[in-house]
């Protein structure tokens, strides 16, 4: 008898079985999870069994072994479950650990394969927006900017993109009193026509720059967005009004919001509706 065998034949017949049982059961304690999770008003345990295709005593056993495990609760009064503490801190584990410039590096490398255009990354930071990444156009007139530089939130792609999806109490703040620097001759300098371009924005998914931070330069900028939808970074291509008019800038608005989405979703975020 090989010693493959022989470790078999002393091993527990019922061995093989318990452990399926018990992935089984981890499968479906993660089910249950999984549906309390998206159901914030919470779940009966009907509703639940239902729901997972379980006997409702299955369920609720499995529901006890999450409750001690601080997984779940279960709220006295309607006896319906809810996400526990211990459930919340994994979840927020991730968003912590999410490196979103590294994510998004791949999909900056892409967008230059694809456009033959330098590809940015940009956060906000009170009243302007900083360029944390890029990956540079091959062409020999490219776009480049300085990682780390600064461009005013309402004369830039990626400042603009950020700017429309700030909340608006949040963006009354950040602009009310301050004298917006007209950059450019075609820079949207006054409040009426900020407003109006915010509303633009946020009607076609993303922000277009004609002009407005360098003449020569136009630019298309997309959010990425947080669990909450609110932006996190946006994300942009820039190039010199030769290779990107007018009709161009439109056809990439589209390609660097459909990237955005994408980086937002492998983010765990939520592109606001």
């Amino acid at each position: 008898m090989s010693e493959v065998k022989r470790r078999s034949a002393g091993r527990p017949a019922s061995s093989a079985k318990a452990s399926g049982g018990h992935s089984q059961s981890l499968v479906r304690g993660l089910k249950l999870l999984e549906h309390i999770s998206v159901s914030p008003q919470g779940l009966s345990l009907s509703e639940l069994a239902d729901m997972a295709g379980l006997a409702p005593s299955t369920a609720h056993r499995l529901l006890q072994a999450l409750q001690s495990q601080g997984y779940v609760t279960q709220e006295n009064e309607q006896g319906l479950w809810r996400i526990d503490v211990k459930a919340f801190r994994i979840g927020n584990s991730f968003l912590e650990a999410r490196d979103f410039i590294a994510t998004s590096r791949p999909y900056l490398r892409r967008l230059t394969s694809v456009t033959g255009e330098t590809a940015n990354l940009g956060i906000r930071d009170g009243a302007t927006a900083v360029f944390l990444a890029q990956h540079e156009s091959p062409q020999m007139m490219r776009m480049i900017t300085r990682l780390g530089s600064r461009a005013p939130l309402h004369a830039s792609g990626v400042g603009k993109a950020l700017l429309a999806w700030t909340p608006d109490d949040e963006r009354v703040q950040l602009l009310e009193g301050r004298e917006l620097t007209r950059v450019t001759e075609n820079t949207l300098y006054t409040p009426d026509t900020l407003q109006d371009e915010m509303a633009r924005i946020r009607a076609q998914g993303f922000a277009c720059d004609r002009e407005e931070h360098a003449i020569g330069l136009h630019c298309v900028a997309a959010c990425v967005y947080d669990e909450h939808g609110t932006p996190l970074t946006a994300i942009s291509v820039s190039g010199p009004m030769a290779r990107i008019p007018e009709t161009r800038l439109m056809e990439l608005g589209g390609l660097v919001q459909d990237t955005a989405a994408e980086i937002t979703a492998q983010l765990g975020g939520q592109v606001p509706s």
